[in-house]
């Protein structure tokens, strides 16, 4: 993969770059010393296994336990209905209720019906999972089937099984986004396309799957260790379904080896956990497996839309019925990447006229969780679609269309209905990676490889990512909270309530910290994931952790540099004013004296108010960071905006398709990315090869299938694909920057762009590819299977 490259910038920022610092504790990793949730397993620890369901909907008649708890080292044994005394119902990660949605009762495990295969039944604990998982198949459940509903368009006909009963009809919400008179729009446009995208369910596939290890002690202390991405809410949950004042709880989030959202809290098997520990009286262990990881859902949308353009192609409107099948809904929260599937439309483009509505449906398939990209990923690949079509329509270069139709720079701020885009230059964006990926010259070489006989095509997208959301209600906040402490030796450490995924988020804020008090970056510890020490944050999600965390310890940093410049002003007999902070001393304005960093610190703790004037002994400073941007309720015109960031990025796509075989050969791609202020470019470089890795595993190989009675298809990594080492070529990547004015570090997250870009400029090109023989895809992913039928059938698979 190609370094990144210093980008151009539309002004310069507040605050740049900081040094090209290596990752704090990488050298672990390296030598796998790392550490992750099944690494800990202390002394008397039992282990835990899950019985779950076979059925995608059955009424659970009765279930008998009493074999299982006769098997060897079986210490407990739960089932849903003996839960129910020892447990209060799951909150909700994101309450559909507080949306206008419908909601439901979720408990640790099943109690009357079961509604996907997967959804768990009972619980066994024993001293090694081997006997765990033996006495599940003592349990004896009596199911009564019921019909079951599996396809999204299917569970919205009349007459079609329910879910929830109670809700009468399988529709959780509906979310209108309209702007103008697109009706009229339409009518009127000289040319008008209506066409679908069918985008696939697939997941995030973390490297290490979900794990718990609780212990319930005899003082009443409830200790989980957790997998997890939010710490500080997944406390908050336990105090609320077991009444334990949060107090007597500590959540310690591990290391993580992948996250991607699918790493929320919200899931049973937190609180279950728990609950076994305290059945036992002994420290409980469960680790997800491969096939109960895999039945974690994401991703699965229609978009039926229609586009009106003029002659010089140039969008005057567009409509899209979005139809996301969420699978049962859970306390999970990934039924609302419904919301920026559709909030995010019509994305980088200035379309004054659209009719945009994502609905989300219930099935009996296993829930969503949250997944890299958010929805916003679905958003992209239907936008470029819509642009594809409208070039191939008026035989223009779909380079050319995008350009006609973006929001020029001008423009910014620029409102839509559901979003305030911050800042932007996206034709330099385009025209920068048209440039850095030979655009026209890799046009010439597809001539060439056509009259050879190959079939390639060429792709173009723009991705725009709205981040950092938040949502007031919920435990999903656009705030975040981070303390910076000096001890007497001058030690420096930051506690803070964001997490690091793996991202180097943590030696981000530690070298925005050095560069704020003049230290080294190995000067500064950095503390994350402990409820028991740091202070209340929303973990990472919404590529927030620097916005909202860095941006904090900034202000933390500032907060204490102040009190340190009046003790060194005291000890130096000159002003606090002109001090500097820089090589681990204080200085003087003119370089002449200085006193060590550590030095004031010892002083202010040994002297303080023994020395007129070192009367700030508090070294110590707590600070939130909101970015600004942020729009709750509607204005005069009915516009909000729940994200205040939008980083954006632009991708081309070369493919080979063997049309014999169906396979597609990714042979050469492109990004130029704007994340804003990056304030370290090795890690925002690092999070987009991920992201486009990761989009391009959604477009060419993963999914999630069902068969017709329910029931998943993809247990393990032989059945569900991802993509390998060899099956991406070396990425160019490049920046701009062009810093967000409403964050404190002018950053905008790095943490999901590129998955959206990579799917859709894969899929612009593999139909490009086909263009010649008349063939259009509309159903991802774009496998072998896919593009044979599409191939066979002289037209849509």
């Amino acid at each position: 993969m190609v370094p990144a490259s210093a980008g151009s910038s539309r002004r310069e920022p507040a605050l740049g770059a900081v040094e090209q610092t290596r990752r704090k504790h990488g050298d672990q990793l390296l030598v796998g010393r790392g550490g992750y949730l099944d690494d800990h397993e202390p002394p008397g620890t039992l282990h835990a296994a899950i019985l779950r369901s076979p059925h995608p909907h059955a009424r659970i008649r009765s279930v008998d336990a009493s074999a299982a708890r006769r098997c060897r080292s079986v210490r407990a044994v739960v089932t849903g209905a003996e839960a129910l005394s020892l447990a209060e119902p799951l909150p909700h990660f994101f309450d559909p209720s507080l949306v206008g949605g419908r909601t439901t009762t979720v408990r640790v495990l099943a109690v009357d019906k079961v509604r996907y295969v997967g959804d768990p039944v009972a619980a066994v604990v024993a001293d090694s999972l081997a006997d765990a998982e033996a006495a599940l198949d003592a349990i004896d459940v009596d199911y009564e089937i019921l019909p079951a509903v599996v396809d999204a368009e299917d569970a919205l006909a009349e007459g079609a099984p329910t879910v929830f009963d109670e809700w009468g009809d399988n529709v959780l919400i509906r979310f209108p986004f309209a702007e103008g008179d697109p009706a009229r729009a339409l009518a009127m446009a000289p040319h008008v396309i209506a066409d679908e995208i069918r985008i696939q369910r697939y997941q995030t596939a973390p490297m290490e799957p979900r794990g718990y290890l609780a212990h319930w002690e005899p003082t009443g202390k409830l200790t989980l260790y957790a997998s997890t991405q939010i710490p500080h809410p997944l406390r908050t949950n336990l105090s609320t379904i077991f009444g334990l004042s949060e107090d007597r709880i500590r959540v310690v989030a591990t290391r993580l080896g992948g996250a991607f959202g699918h790493k929320f809290n919200g899931y049973p098997e937190e609180p279950l956990v728990c609950l076994l520990s305290r059945m036992t009286g002994a420290p409980v262990k469960w680790v997800e497996t491969r096939a109960d990881s895999l039945l974690v859902g994401a991703r699965e949308y229609i978009h039926r839309f229609s586009v009106g353009f003029d002659d010089d192609g140039r969008i005057l409107a567009i409509t899209d019925r979005i139809i996301g099948n969420i699978g049962c809904l859970a306390t999970w929260g990934g039924w609302s990447m419904t919301y920026p599937a559709g909030m995010t439309l019509p994305g980088p483009y200035l379309v004054s006229d659209y009719d945009i509505e994502s609905i989300a449906v219930v099935t009996n398939k296993a829930p969503w969780n949250g997944a890299r990209g958010y929805g916003k990923e679905s958003a992209t690949v239907a936008i470029e679609r819509m642009v594809d079509l409208v070039a191939a329509e008026l035989g223009m270069d779909p380079v050319e269309v995008r350009r006609r139709n973006l929001i020029p720079p001008e423009r910014f701020p620029h409102w839509t209905v559901a979003k305030h885009l911050d800042s932007g230059d996206y034709r330099g964006a385009l025209d920068k990676v048209v440039e850095l990926a030979g655009y026209h010259r890799q046009r010439e070489l597809q001539r060439d490889a056509r009259e050879q006989g190959r079939t390639r095509g060429v792709g173009v997208a723009f991705e725009l990512t709205p981040e950092g959301g938040d949502f007031a209600g919920s435990y999903v906040r656009g705030f975040d909270t981070s303390t910076v402490r000096v001890s007497p030796s001058g030690a420096v450490t930051v506690l803070t309530g964001v997490t690091s995924l793996g991202t180097g988020s943590d030696t981000g804020i530690a070298a925005l910290v050095a560069r704020e008090l003049g230290l080294t970056v190995d000067a500064v510890s950095i503390l994350q994931g402990d409820t028991d020490s740091c202070p209340y944050g929303f973990g990472n999600f919404s590529a927030r952790s620097l916005a909202t965390g860095g941006g904090a310890a900034v202000l933390a940093a500032r907060e204490v540099r102040e009190r340190m410049a009046l003790a060194a002003g005291v000890l130096l007999d000159t002003p606090p004013e002109g001090l500097v902070f820089a090589g681990g001393h204080v200085h003087t304005a003119d370089g002449g004296r200085s006193i060590a960093f550590g030095a004031v610190a010892e002083q202010v703790y040994r002297r303080a108010y023994a020395v007129p004037g070192l009367d700030q002994p508090l070294l110590e400073a707590t600070k939130v960071d909101r970015p600004r941007n942020l729009t709750h309720q509607p204005d005069e015109h009915g516009r909000m905006s729940a994200y205040p960031t939008f980083p954006y990025s632009t991708h081309v796509a070369v493919v080979d398709v063997d049309a014999e075989t169906g396979q597609v050969r990714l042979l050469d791609y492109t990004c130029v990315e704007d994340c804003g202020v990056q304030i370290n470019p090795r890690f925002v470089a690092s999070q987009i090869y991920g992201a486009i890795a990761m989009g391009v595993g959604g477009a060419l190989f993963e999914e999630l299938p069902y068969d017709s009675a329910g029931q998943p298809l993809a247990r393990t990594f032989t059945q569900y694909l991802v993509p390998r080492a060899n099956d991406l070529p070396a990425i160019r990547l490049d920046h701009q920057c062009t810093p967000s004015p409403y964050t404190l570090l002018g950053t905008k997250g790095a943490g999901q762009s590129g998955v959206g870009g990579a799917a859709a400029s894969l899929a612009s090109a593999v139909n490009d590819a086909l263009a010649p023989l008349g063939v259009r895809i509309t159903t991802m992913p774009l496998s072998p299977p896919t593009v044979l039928r599409a191939i066979r059938s002289g037209g849509k698979p």
